[in-house]
């Protein structure tokens, strides 16, 4: 156990001095990880309303602060190329939300093709409308995405660092709230990039 929290620990420091030095990104991910909790929730109540809750307003906040606010120059307070960054990313990088990002479009394009989605959304939930069959779509696409990068890590990593990522992933809007809560203050005071002093002194 203590090894498997020296890991998330790890995961996410590196997590946060790689991919979070916006002020903008931070705020977003203060943004998505309430609604995340809303959704966490909604689940227990109508899970399919929690899908199009994360997916709709928790997602697109956090990925928006990855893709068009974070910086990809080169990082000099860890020293580190964006390339090095995504090569060495142990969950989604730039590239795998690309092609998640992607297949979430395309599952509406897909279920006004097909409302059943070629038999794989029961009935009960495809007769409670297309936007239901959306929500229903999109948790599996989430779970799926989930195991499926676990699993993979499992592989490549073995079974602690997989376990440590998943852990990592459900409790970031937990984690998120601590760490960015004061971002919108640091926004106001004109402050686009965080210091990060902590990062410097941390290596």
């Amino acid at each position: 156990m203590p090894h498997f929290l020296d890991t998330l620990r790890e995961q996410r420091w590196d997590d946060h001095r790689y991919y979070h030095q916006s002020r903008i990104n931070q705020a977003l991910h203060l943004v998505s990880a309430i609604s995340f909790l809303c959704a966490y929730v909604l689940l227990f109540v109508d899970p399919v309303a929690a899908a199009l809750l994360a997916w709709l307003v928790s997602m697109t906040t956090r990925q928006a602060g990855h893709f068009f606010f974070e910086p990809k120059g080169y990082d000099t307070i860890n020293r580190a190329t964006h390339e090095h960054k995504e090569a060495i990313k142990v969950g989604y990088n730039l590239q795998r939300k690309i092609v998640l990002l992607a297949i979430w479009a395309a599952l509406p394009l897909m279920i006004l093709i097909s409302p059943t989605l070629w038999g794989l959304l029961p009935a009960s939930v495809v007769s409670g409308g297309a936007l239901r069959s959306i929500g229903a779509a999109w948790l599996a696409l989430g779970v799926g995405a989930l195991v499926f990068r676990t699993v993979h890590l499992f592989l490549l990593k073995g079974v602690e660092e997989g376990l440590a990522w998943a852990t990592k992933i459900l409790t970031d809007p937990f984690h998120d709230i601590g760490l960015y809560w004061k971002s919108p203050w640091y926004l106001m005071k004109g402050e686009l990039l965080d210091p990060m002093p902590h990062a410097v002194s941390h290596d």
